[in-house]
């Protein structure tokens, strides 16, 4: 089975995110298992705590994101220590792995750039 994953991401700020999980840890679970959630995990990490969930329909999360419950937990973070968004979260890394670029020296040089041209508002007179 392929689980559509969704993270909420907390981070410490004013107030350690462990308190903030401590507090709606049960509101949150309870609304995901009983809106179609088929699996879960909280994880702590350095900078807070991330919650996982796992739905078998991508639309399960659009009405587990619309409870009321869920709601008063997203509202209750400040805004710049939330973050919401399609995948596991955390340090579980990316989908698809990062493509090498190139290297921060590669083509340092500035592009060479062309003078304007010079508008007058005249031309000069041409004598023959």
């Amino acid at each position: 089975m392929d689980l559509s994953w969704w993270s909420i991401e907390v981070r410490d700020g004013e107030y350690p995110a462990r308190q903030w999980r401590d507090s709606y840890s049960a509101a949150l679970i309870e609304s995901a298992v009983t809106h179609g959630a088929r699996d879960w995990s909280w994880r702590s990490e350095d900078f807070g705590v991330v919650f996982e969930i796992g739905f078998a329909d991508a639309d399960d999360w659009q009405r587990f994101r619309q409870l009321p419950a869920v709601v008063a937990a997203l509202d209750a973070v400040a805004p710049h220590s939330l973050y919401v968004y399609r995948g596991r979260g955390g340090s579980a890394g990316a989908a698809e792995p990062r493509r090498r670029g190139p290297l921060p020296a590669a083509g340092a040089a500035t592009l060479p750039v062309e003078p304007e041209p010079l508008i007058v508002a005249r031309p000069p007179l041409l004598v023959a």
